[in-house]
């Protein structure tokens, strides 16, 4: 039998899984070189790379070669990945495995070449390429190949991906340019704004981890972290004290932007699709579902129950390796040459 594993080539992070061992790899998306002479020799990948992002000096470049779900950078793509598979498959050296690898909904057929090449260049013997939100749904346990409509929001590094699922295929479906990256990014703005302190995008991500909620707390229910910057007025390092409260304010616009998108795709289904979603509801992956009470600030907004799947991050790279094990079911889903 033919060895096969699947990538989840996220913004954020990459997990390689397959159907011996689970969960292979789940490392940061990024790749840092040493540079010399005008030459770059790979540095780190993952854990140790993204320790170095914001920190290094002028011979090292650490970078993220992933943007939105798609590759940004090319060359260090194709690096980054073929560093990861040799982590993952150290003991299967010998063997090239088929890899499948999900895309975003919605991606060119530009980029997707791309992903296709750089997992090949990487030494993938074959690559197919499976849409995200089909793969979170299978994650998820949905039952996708029913005559009942899913419904699958799936919160990325980059992109949340929303759709409607049916009969082994995407009815409808949406993609919106919120994801992990972009909270990180609002919670920067609002600690730099609301208390003039400037601090780093990895710190944000740590209090995003810590106390981020998407509904306002109770003074039981209240979480607090110190947060280390440097206070934009002189120019010295400065902590401070941050409530969950003040979190949960500068997410509002991006749960809200999540809300609209998952309304607007509402209004464009069927209506037997769009009655199933409101008997089932619907289920939030990805690693953004992690953050309180974001399924009950959703399920507030737009009036259907809303549920967190179990073991969300990980959901589209199992979903991937599903689709490869459904193989025939599930032939039409996968694209082999885009």
């Amino acid at each position: 039998m033919v060895y096969g594993v699947s990538i989840d080539l996220g913004t954020a992070n990459t997990v390689i899984v397959d159907n011996k061992t689970g969960v292979l790899l789940d490392e940061p998306s990024v790749i840092a070189y040493q540079v010399k002479n005008g030459t770059k020799r790979v540095l780190a990948v993952g854990d140790d790379a993204k320790l170095m992002l914001g920190k290094t000096p002028d011979s090292i470049q650490a970078t993220r070669p992933l943007s939105d779900g798609v590759i940004a950078d090319f060359d260090a793509a194709q690096d980054m990945i073929a560093a990861f598979l040799r982590k993952a498959l150290n003991r299967f050296s010998f063997t090239k495995p088929v890899a499948y690898v999900c895309v975003p909904f919605g991606a060119t057929p530009v980029e997707k070449r791309a992903i296709k090449s750089s997992v090949e260049n990487a030494g993938a013997r074959k690559v197919g390429l499976v849409e995200e939100p089909m793969a979170a749904a299978l994650g998820a346990g949905l039952p996708v190949l029913e005559p009942v409509g899913s419904m699958i929001v799936d919160i990325g590094g980059g992109t949340t991906e929303i759709a409607v699922i049916s009969l082994g295929g995407i009815v409808e479906a949406k993609s919106v340019r919120v994801g992990g990256d972009h909270f990180d990014a609002a919670i920067s703005n609002y600690i730099k704004k609301k208390h003039n302190l400037n601090v780093g995008l990895a710190t944000c991500e740590t209090i995003k981890h810590e106390i981020a909620a998407a509904l306002p707390q109770s003074k039981e229910n209240s979480r607090a972290t110190i947060v280390r910057g440097r206070d934009a007025v002189t120019g010295l390092p400065r902590k401070l004290e941050l409530v969950d409260n003040e979190i949960c304010e500068a997410l509002e616009p991006l749960v809200e932007q999540i809300w609209n998108a998952v309304m607007v795709l509402l209004d464009t289904t069927p209506p037997d699709l769009a009655a199933d979603i409101h008997e089932h509801g619907l289920v939030l992956t990805g690693g953004g579902a992690a953050i309180r009470d974001l399924d009950k600030a959703l399920s507030n907004l737009t009036g259907v129950s809303v549920v967190v799947a179990e073991n969300p991050k990980y959901c589209v790279a199992f979903g991937t390796q599903q689709a490869m094990n459904l193989g025939k079911q599930l032939a039409h889903a996968i694209q082999t040459d885009p």
